[in-house]
């Protein structure tokens, strides 16, 4: 199972490599991509429930919390902008490294309650930031690096716009 893990997260680093150097990379391929993401997550989720419940059980709360806010996250994102977003901010890169090691540490040991409490802390911060860049940025992009990159984009545009 963690060998298949580690296809899925290796295939998922360089495809987006392959696309950038390319030069292929669109709005409606960053978009399929993050579709993708969230389905590889999903049934790597079910796998791990079924591996070891346990563990996912004693994060039943924490693990509900990151649910609700990504929920929260995509129905902004459909009111806003009609569409979801796909940022892949390096925040989201660090979410999806702690899901990959909880993920690894629940189906091949069947443990991994500390990684689980990484990976919803990564979560929580990595949906308010994206947040805090939706609520910035004047309409849909793809491909936004961080609130930090936001920010700065914003002072430059209003001292030279």
């Amino acid at each position: 199972m963690v060998l298949v893990l580690c296809l899925g997260l290796f295939s998922d680093i360089f495809d987006g490599v392959i696309a950038r150097r390319l030069n292929v990379v669109t709005d409606r391929l960053r978009t399929a991509d993050s579709y993708a993401d969230g389905w590889y997550f999903g049934w790597v989720a079910a796998a791990a429930w079924t591996a070891a419940p346990g563990p996912i059980r004693a994060m039943e709360r924490p693990i509900a919390v990151v649910v609700i806010a990504s929920a929260s996250n995509d129905a902004f994102d459909l009111l806003r902008y009609g569409r979801l977003t796909s940022f892949h901010a390096y925040s989201a890169k660090i979410w999806g490294i702690t899901l990959f090691l909880a993920a690894a540490a629940l189906l091949g040991y069947h443990t991994g309650v500390p990684l689980l409490w990484l990976a919803v802390i990564a979560g929580l911060i990595t949906n308010a930031e994206g947040f805090a860049m939706k609520l910035l940025l004047p309409e849909w992009e793809h491909d936004v690096p961080s609130l930090w990159h936001v920010v700065r984009r914003r002072k430059h545009a209003s001292r030279f716009g």
